[in-house]
């Protein structure tokens, strides 16, 4: 593997002098102006901060206001209001809002990415995806919103003389808890369909990447949405978590499987609705027909993208005997040709991983692997020399059941080999586990590729591909089954989360109850007898 050292001026050195001109953890890596200019976004009158430092080389970015019980309440006070007012907008209105935000991102997105580097540590090729995605997810729901959100007829119970309409209503206030992995798009893109439907949202991101979200919200209101339309609040999520829970008329979250019980459990004391995208351990199958450089190149960046802190990265790899051992060579190969480092600059294939915590866990999970049997193909170390929480991308082999990286999500850049000779067999090993959010499938023929996809119990499989197919089909829904969630982002599934549906009938000239001196009996008869003729005619 080759290493990129940072190119930032003032480089840590580890036994230099602790000032400002020689280590970078002593001063500001932002201008103060610039962090002030989005921190005063967050809703805070405690007086309290929290600090939080860059992945890339400690320095602090900032120290963030951190919310108490009141903000929380005055956040949802002044989102209710805004939202009275927001549903009474149209579609066509909110549309050139979201377009408006659209052309900002993209206009903006060397900001963005900046800022989504110093806060994750993720190289930058990865940070593009990012405001991509959310550009990409505003365009959609601003052009669809019609096909999602206007009124739908349906059938009477009396042709011609029952009018039904179903309309779709906001359900209020969303409170939306975003993780850490993807700072801005993750802030952002589970929101954006609920303004376009006339709610209103109170988000409470990751304290260690507050920074990007907040520059999400301040888009959103340079872009046209009200002021108090989209409410910050910030804190531990263990603090800020429930109240938010206890006042939001529907909660979106993603992040660990463990914490999204608890999430539900919250929501269902409540009898609110929830979506969930949780935790995974998530397969690849090369079949025996795959094209071998293909797939090794689809393996790194299903694998190693994001430094594998990605929910629906590949952590479990099984590929067949006839190709294995070419695949090996070729996956092996590539990993060791990837460039590391923790760099705002282009030119890395992978980043830092974002905490010590991080570290610790990739760390912990490997040592316990090789202590167990298992032989690392390449990789398997902490880089320090590189970035303070840069680990090198890891192959494993000889995986077994009684090593924690078997079956436990690792989060991080490691990704285990399995050998299959039978085809089922390695389908019942991909759905081996409690999870179930993303998978792949490479082959030649796509048709076989896809009817196995059917028999993975995934949320989203891709074919030919790591991930980023499903993903970036913002028409087509995503989310886990079983452990790894509830529920769907994107698509119709997307937006209708965050409505009720109201069905309203119209009755003409007949009431649906006895008339005209009609008896109770004779009106059951009529009743009957229509029920005959409908089905006669083959009515629904």
């Amino acid at each position: 593997m080759n290493a990129q050292q940072p190119d930032r001026p003032g480089a840590p050195s580890l036994d230099g002098p602790h000032d400002p001109e020689h280590d970078p953890t002593a001063s500001y890596a932002l201008e103060p102006e610039y962090v002030a200019s989005l921190t005063r976004r967050v809703r805070s009158s405690t007086g309290r901060t929290a600090e939080v430092r860059t992945p890339i080389n400690g320095a602090p970015l900032a120290h963030v206001p951190q919310s108490g019980e009141q903000d929380v309440q005055e956040a949802f006070t002044r989102a209710r209001r805004a939202q009275a007012a927001w549903s009474r907008t149209s579609l066509e209105h909110r549309s050139a809002i979201m377009m408006r935000l659209h052309d900002l991102v993209i206009d903006r997105q060397e900001e963005i990415l900046d800022l989504i580097v110093w806060e994750s540590g993720k190289a930058r090729q990865h940070a593009f995806d990012e405001p991509i995605h959310i550009a990409l997810t505003a365009r959609y729901y601003a052009r669809t919103a019609h096909q999602h959100l206007d009124p739908r007829r349906r059938l009477g119970v009396v042709p011609g003389l029952t009018r039904v309409e179903v309309n779709r209503v906001p359900k209020g206030v969303v409170g939306i808890i975003s993780p850490w992995n993807y700072p801005f798009t993750m802030a952002l893109c589970d929101g954006l369909p609920a303004l376009m439907a006339g709610n209103a949202v109170v988000a409470k991101p990751d304290a260690q990447t507050m920074l990007s979200a907040l520059l999400g919200a301040q888009l959103l209101e340079e872009a046209g949405f009200p002021k108090d339309l989209w409410q910050v609040v910030a804190g531990p999520g263990s603090d800020v978590g429930p109240q938010v829970i206890g006042q939001a008329d529907y909660i979106c979250f993603t992040g660990s499987t463990a914490t999204g019980r608890r999430v539900a459990a919250g929501c269902a004391e409540r009898l609110i609705g929830c979506s969930l995208e949780l935790g995974g351990k998530n397969p690849m199958l090369v079949l025996r027909d795959a094209d071998v450089e293909r797939a090794a190149e689809g393996a790194v960046r299903a694998s190693f993208s994001n430094a594998g802190q990605l929910c629906v990265s590949a952590e479990r790899l099984f590929v067949a005997d006839q190709v294995y051992d070419r695949f090996v060579e070729r996956f092996v190969a590539r990993t060791q040709a990837m460039t590391l480092g923790a760099s705002l600059q282009w030119g890395n294939d992978m980043g830092s991983l974002v905490s010590q915590a991080q570290l610790d866990t990739v760390t912990s999970q490997v040592e316990d692997a090789v202590a167990k049997g298992a032989r690392v193909l390449t990789g398997g170390r902490a880089r320090p020399d590189l970035g303070p929480y840069v680990f090198e991308p890891t192959i494993l082999e000889g995986v077994t059941p009684e090593m924690t990286c078997f079956g436990q999500e690792t989060f991080g850049p490691v990704v285990s080999l399995y050998r299959f000779h039978d085809e089922a067999d390695a389908v019942a090993r991909a759905n081996a586990g409690e999870y179930g959010l993303n998978g792949s499938v490479y082959s030649r023929d796509g048709a076989r590729a896809r009817a196995i996809a059917r028999e993975i119990a995934c949320g989203t499989v891709n074919v030919n591909e790591a991930f980023a197919a499903t993903f970036a089909s913002i028409d087509s829904p995503m989310g886990g089954m079983r452990q790894s969630g509830m529920g769907r982002r994107q698509g119709s599934e997307g937006i209708h989360r965050y409505t009720e549906t109201q069905s309203v009938a119209t009755q003409r000239l007949i009431r649906i109850a006895p008339m005209l001196g009609m008896s109770d009996e004779t009106y059951a008869r009529v009743m009957t007898a229509q029920l005959r003729v409908m089905k006669k005619l083959g009515r629904p």
